[in-house]
């Protein structure tokens, strides 16, 4: 029977390095960090810049190990979208940076393993609820008014599964 433990961490895409916190967790399983850290930044570096979470999966008897990537949070991924730093400090007057449908959709489509959507437009619509909360304008509209045009079916041609 082989042992295997996992080794949850949060690292910035691309950029993760051998010292804290992967290199004083994994060192004392016998594994060669380095090689793992590299593992890890080749398949974070479609993130940079962006916390990306991560779990190493590790066979104690064989110490073989294998990198499992997750996706960064909403509110990352709309920000790198948008070419915004982070939301809006007051959402509700001052809207920071504009998105285009297809956009979304690429998130909506990327995000769906982790999110209560079944369907594209249902991961749209919870992305628009999250671009309501930042401040973040789509199509040269706000959210909400958005949010409305996707009820009406106005986007349908690109909401397809």
């Amino acid at each position: 029977m082989t042992d295997e433990k996992i080794v949850p961490a949060l690292v910035t895409g691309g950029e993760a390095t051998a010292g804290p916190p992967l290199g004083p967790t994994l060192a004392p399983l016998g594994l060669n960090v380095v090689a793992i850290v590299k593992e890890i930044n080749a398949q974070t570096s479609d993130y940079p810049g962006m916390r990306v979470p991560v779990k190493i999966i590790v066979n104690t008897d064989t110490k073989q190990f294998r990198v499992e990537v997750g996706t960064p949070t909403t509110s990352a991924l709309l920000a790198k979208e948008a070419g915004v730093q982070k939301g809006s400090g007051t959402p509700n007057s001052d809207l920071v940076g504009d998105l285009k449908m297809e956009q979304l959709v690429k998130i909506a489509r990327s995000k769906m393993p982790q999110t209560y959507a079944s369907n594209v437009k249902s991961g749209v619509r919870e992305l628009l609820g999250a671009c309501v909360s930042m401040g973040i304008k789509v199509e040269g509209l706000n959210p909400r008014d958005a949010l409305l045009e996707v009820g009406k079916g106005t986007w349908d041609s690109l909401l397809v599964d």
